[in-house]
């Protein structure tokens, strides 16, 4: 289980990064591979939004490569509709992020 301090971190990640207030709904574990290796496991943090849209959020941290926190927080919006295709979408957008900056 996520603390009450993480939790209002990644409520001001949604708000900063959506525009979005959120409320928290439920923590679920992920464990996503790749090739038969684990690419991240942690915690998914599940948000409800009830002014936005999207209805829904997914929120975590993890540490960035400079070192620290790096918050993300994924809308539900298709083909994300679970915890588990947040993950993903933020692995490939993140992906696509670093083959971009070394071109």
């Amino acid at each position: 289980m996520t603390d009450a301090a993480e939790l209002v971190a990644l409520r001001k990640a949604i708000l900063d990064l959506h525009g979005a207030r959120a409320e928290h709904a439920e923590s679920v574990p992920v464990k996503e591979t790749f090739n038969g290796e684990t690419v991240w496991d942690g915690v998914v943090e599940v948000f409800t939004l009830p002014e936005h849209a999207a209805g829904k959020a997914y929120a975590w941290r993890h540490e960035s490569d400079a070192g620290g926190w790096r918050y993300v927080a994924v809308l539900h919006k298709p083909p994300v509709d679970t915890p588990q295709r947040a993950v993903q979408a933020a692995i490939v957008a993140e992906y696509r992020a670093r083959q971009k900056s070394q071109q």
